[in-house]
């Protein structure tokens, strides 16, 4: 069977996409923590003069915990789109999507404290 449903054009897809990181930005605090989180972390590698592999895991880690907090929030909008009362379901999938942007979030912060705290030790 062929879907005759008609395809945005690929700058719809792109706006669509940008909605979508705004959104998530404007009303999710947890993404705003991230964001403030990944503006210190530029700050300080502009100050202590990271090297470029060290800027790379940088980049890398502040894509992987937002895109997580992101499809964290997707799931939890589904979640509650599809149900008003308690399902264990529900809260599984919920549970799961925050411990991977948890998870993500404690590496990350192990991995900035591998690249800062020697920078930031020799300065003292």
């Amino acid at each position: 069977m062929e879907d005759k449903r008609k395809k945005g054009s690929l700058a719809d897809s792109f706006k669509y996409a940008f909605i979508g990181i705004f959104t998530c930005v404007r009303q999710e605090r947890n993404m705003k923590i991230h964001c403030g989180a990944a503006a210190l972390v530029t700050l300080a590698g502009i100050f202590l003069k990271i090297s470029l592999r060290e800027w790379m895991e940088c980049l890398i880690l502040f894509g992987l915990v937002m895109s997580l907090e992101m499809v964290n929030t997707a799931i939890e909008a589904v979640v509650d789109l599809v149900t008003d009362e308690y399902q264990p379901l529900a809260k599984v999938a919920k549970d799961v999507a925050a411990g991977a942007v948890l998870i993500a979030a404690i590496i990350a912060a192990i991995i900035g404290c591998i690249i800062f705290l020697p920078k930031l030790a020799a300065l003292f």
